[in-house]
């Protein structure tokens, strides 16, 4: 018998600019946690937040690209381990040919990357039951920068 793995879905909640990169803050009305990332995904998350038209495509409007033409979508994201003060990720891709054959892929992937297409792509985000309970909950963080007026979603990460 297969062992099954619960999981929880959660949300892009925010995008911050920090010093070393981006805090991308991930939750649901239960809890918010954080994951910390490079500039550029961050940045490429919080256009695809905004739906921002860019006037040329980046690597992951690329990826979405390439993955369109071949009849692929993202289906869902799970954050799956969380090891060292690394997060680990699973990016689950849907693929249909001409003959109607659908066929699943399931790829290890960066959580920042897999953050950015699904985001792009409006699909769901899930995290392991086992890893959402180990992780640090910052929804008093979260609410108290919001009470104070930042504007999460709506702010650019510089580069």
């Amino acid at each position: 018998m297969a062992k099954t793995n619960p999981v929880v879905q959660v949300e892009v909640k925010a995008v911050l600019p920090t010093s070393g990169g981006c805090a991308v803050f991930l939750g649901n009305a239960r809890k918010i946690f954080v994951i910390y990332i490079d500039h550029s995904v961050g940045l490429a998350i919080t256009l695809a937040m905004r739906q921002e038209p860019k006037e040329r495509p980046q690597t992951h409007d690329l990826i979405g690209s390439i993955l369109a033409g071949l009849g692929a979508k993202v289906q869902r994201v799970v954050i799956n381990h969380f090891k060292d003060g690394v997060y680990y990720a699973r990016l689950i891709l849907e693929a249909e040919n001409e003959l109607h054959a659908r066929k699943i892929l399931e790829l290890d992937a960066r959580p920042s990357d897999s953050l950015a297409l699904a985001v792009q792509a409006k699909a769901p985000v899930y995290i392991t039951r086992e890893v959402w309970d180990s992780v640090e909950d910052m929804t008093a963080m979260y609410q108290k920068m919001e009470s104070q007026g930042f504007q999460f979603s709506s702010e650019e990460p510089e580069l």
